[in-house]
């Protein structure tokens, strides 16, 4: 069981308040996870190629929802967006409400989103993935953990601090996003307009996971990202592979060996200037990895040094997909052009546009050899900032505290190997706020998978969690 750097103080909460606080969740807990699962049924997704009803009507139900808390500053929101040819288009709908702070008391910005992924081959999902069906102790259903759960969490803990009595004055601030699966398109200038609504003192962001069933984890670090496309470029156009095949390598051979070069042999990334920041104090289990990603038994693990660190703080490099001739339509001819996307992950301390330019210098570098001096495509996409926080602030000791008292297990302070983007703007905006970023899954709850999932007792243990978060900060 990996081990926490520090011990969490206790909560400046007394006993009985504790207990009326637990109280007020167990008895709301039937009804919570009744709404949660209305929610569900809206398939609200913000892509571009699916209808833009359910996603206003996700918004609406989720305003309706703060309302009910007795919320009377609710507003849906929407940010423009100008696309490339000077066109504008609506921006995923945010919900936005605000409890003002009593004198002297902090607030508290509550962040989650409303959109989900699109479901995907429904051949592989056992139920509707729109209708959350319960099962040996988790709800299934696309959204039921990534991020409707965030949502209900942040209702269902202030609900619970209200009913037990224990308003401690803070101010509390609910940011719904509305498009964070389609990349938050619309996050900058969303908080750059809004930057006085969403002013806080103590930032949470319920989008995370724990570190597995029944043992929480405030999250302190997220991987960067940078993406785009690499590829090369052969012939002029396709030519007959038995009339001129040999001399000529064909573009998706080429193509092979550029992704080849951006690996050594132990599966570390080989691109120069890439270099690890951070270390983790952290020892995750090879049997532990294995059971939670589902790698198959004769796969040996790539990239050196410990796992931990491979998985939070050093560069990760994954090509996503490829475009090549597809297998049905193939005809004897060498291909001119094959195209990459990739996607590397940046540890704490690296830096995208470094990183974007370390690995444009490495494809230019191998074209002469490993590419036979084929033309290369280089194509910068998205990027996001890495991001870590500083676990020794009051919040965040406050926070590992609720956690250790509302799921009875120490809390783990660790990195994630994956990338919320808009953190680094929520840091960049709100520089003085605590950034905590808390977790509603687990291993095994297939966050953008097929059968997603939300295990129903860490469930329970979030919403309290955050309710003792809420009532301590304000004293």
């Amino acid at each position: 069981m990996p081990e926490t750097p520090q011990t969490p103080p206790a909560l400046p909460l007394d006993p009985e308040t504790i207990a009326r606080i637990t109280t007020a969740v167990e008895e709301r807990l039937p009804q919570t996870v009744a709404t949660l699962q209305e929610l569900v049924a809206i398939p609200g997704i913000a892509w571009d190629s699916f209808d833009r009803d359910p996603l206003e009507r996700s918004a609406q139900a989720v305003a309706e929802l703060i309302r009910a808390l007795g919320l009377e500053d609710v507003e849906i929101l929407t940010e423009t967006l100008v696309e490339s040819d000077g066109s504008e288009r609506p921006g995923g709908p945010a919900v936005v409400a605000r409890r003002p702070a009593q004198p002297g008391k902090p607030t508290v910005l509550l962040y989650a989103h409303h959109d989900v992924q699109p479901v995907g081959d429904l051949a592989l999902w056992e139920t509707d993935p729109f209708t959350a069906v319960e099962k040996d102790g988790r709800l299934y259903g696309r959204g039921a953990a990534d991020d409707k759960a965030g949502i209900m969490v942040h209702l269902a803990a202030l609900q619970a601090m209200l009913d037990a009595g224990a308003d401690s004055g803070v101010g509390v601030t609910f940011f719904i996003e509305g498009e964070e699966e389609a990349g938050s398109p619309t996050f900058r200038a969303f908080l750059e307009r809004h930057r006085e609504k969403l002013a806080a003192d103590v930032i949470v962001v319920a989008d995370s996971a724990n570190w597995r069933v029944g043992v929480p984890a405030l999250t302190t670090s997220l991987r960067g990202l940078v993406d785009g496309t690499i590829g090369v470029r052969v012939l002029d156009h396709a030519v007959h592979s038995g009339m001129f095949g040999g001399p000529v390598l064909d573009a998706p051979t080429l193509l092979a060996r550029l992704i080849a070069t951006l690996h050594d042999e132990e599966g570390n990334v080989a691109i120069s200037g890439l270099e690890q920041q951070h270390h983790s104090s952290i020892e995750y289990p090879e049997a532990d990895y294995r059971a939670d990603s589902s790698v198959l038994d004769s796969v040996r693990l790539a990239g050196t040094g410990p796992l931990a660190d491979r998985l939070w703080n050093k560069p990760a490099l994954s090509i996503i997909g490829t475009d090549v001739t597809r297998l049905d339509v193939a005809s004897n001819t060498l291909q001119p052009e094959a195209r990459a996307k990739f996607s590397l992950r940046l540890g704490p301390g690296m830096d995208p546009v470094t990183a974007m330019a370390a690995v444009r210098a490495h494809v230019e570098s191998v074209q002469s050899t490993a590419l036979l001096g084929a033309e290369v495509i280089f194509e910068p996409g998205e990027s996001g900032q890495p991001f870590a926080t500083d676990t020794s602030a009051p919040a965040a000791r406050t926070m590992m505290a609720a956690l250790q008292q509302a799921f009875g297990a120490e809390p783990v302070e660790a990195g994630m190997g994956g990338s919320i983007p808009f953190t680094a703007d929520l840091v960049e905006m709100f520089p003085e706020a605590t950034l905590l970023i808390t977790g509603v899954e687990d291993p095994d709850s297939r966050a953008h998978s097929a059968n997603e999932s939300l295990h129903l007792g860490d469930f329970r243990h979030a919403v309290l969690a955050e309710a003792l978060l809420l009532a301590a900060v304000g004293h």
